[in-house]
């Protein structure tokens, strides 16, 4: 099910309080904002801090502090990802109810020590993909205490009639594709440590809140395909697709908080937001002062974005 033609724009964005923002972070931000902007939509901000152990205290606050210095302000109130527990129960319990979610044993030596039975190497800098070990038809758990809960795949994809492999259009990037089974395997909906995995908690907040198009860094263009499945299997829109150029260090390394990037300076807010636009392809600021600069590139987006497609 994807966005119904005539749909209001409704874009997001959607940062961990992990840490500050860093000048990866306000590409993300600035390109989801002008692109609600351009296209006359509202634009959300959502703190995913689901994954409350590597959340800093108060670094909610200080990411939204960052982004009114920056004049990027939220159309609606804020929602933080932790207080949406019930709604992720929810949602794995019709996933379960459906036949599409199963209990896993397993633990990351687990998943490497199968492989290593089947006489499959691993590759450098890849994960392994998930491989069905506790999957109902292979035995299930076979008396070992349950640890996580994954998404069964090839079930979804089989009972949905979706395309192997499945395909979809990025806005920037163009056309998409992911055997999402063979690349990435039955993935993880809930955690063995009790917490809910990104992959659901994206899927039912981008539902609930009615977001449309989801402008963000290219770092993320990999989730889209099991992101794609989930709202399949739970009838939920799929958004359109938008990934952004990336920062990188001198090293050619992706700016990250775990790679330690350094938060915004934003003493001067005009420099940081000219740097970001500059990114993204996009003039040097139209005025000395933000508002001003702001518009000049919502125009510059809007004109851009026909590039882009809707």
């Amino acid at each position: 099910m994807r966005v119904r033609p005539g749909t209001a724009y409704r874009g997001r964005f959607a940062p961990s309080p992990t840490g500050l923002l860093h000048a990866g972070s306000l590409v993300a931000a600035l390109a989801s904002w002008l692109d609600a902007r351009a296209h006359g939509g509202a634009w959300l901000v959502r703190i995913e801090d689901v994954d409350r152990p590597r959340c800093v205290a108060g670094a909610d606050a200080a990411i939204l502090e960052q982004l009114r210095t920056c004049g990027l302000t939220p159309d609606e109130p804020v929602w933080w990802q932790s207080r949406r527990e019930a709604a992720y129960t929810t949602a794995l319990q019709r996933l379960i109810d459906a036949g599409w979610a199963y209990p896993c044993a397993c633990t990351r030596q687990d998943i490497e020590a199968a492989w290593l039975a089947r006489g499959v190497p691993r590759a450098r800098h890849s994960a392994r993909p998930y491989p069905g070990t506790c999957r109902p038809e292979h035995g299930g758990l076979r008396g070992r205490a349950p640890r996580a809960w994954r998404l069964h795949v090839g079930r979804v994809i089989a009972e949905r009639g979706l395309p192997v492999p499945l395909t979809w259009r990025d806005r920037r990037l163009g056309p998409q594709a992911q055997d999402v089974e063979a690349a990435v395997g039955d993935f993880v909906l809930k955690r063995a440590d009790g917490l809910w995995a990104y992959q659901l908690a994206v899927v039912v907040d981008d539902a609930a809140q009615g977001i449309t198009d989801v402008v963000r860094g290219e770092d993320l263009a990999d989730n889209t395909a099991r992101q794609i499945v989930l709202q399949q299997a739970l009838d939920m829109p799929t958004p359109r697709y938008l990934h952004t150029p990336l920062v990188r260090d001198a090293r050619g390394e992706k700016l990250s908080k775990q790679n330690g990037a350094q938060a915004l300076d934003l003493r001067d807010p005009l420099a940081a937001l000219a740097a970001a636009a500059a990114v993204l392809g996009l003039p040097g600021p139209a005025a000395p002062e933000v508002p001003h600069s702001l518009q000049g590139w919502i125009d510059a987006w809007r004109e851009r974005s026909l590039q882009f497609g809707p």
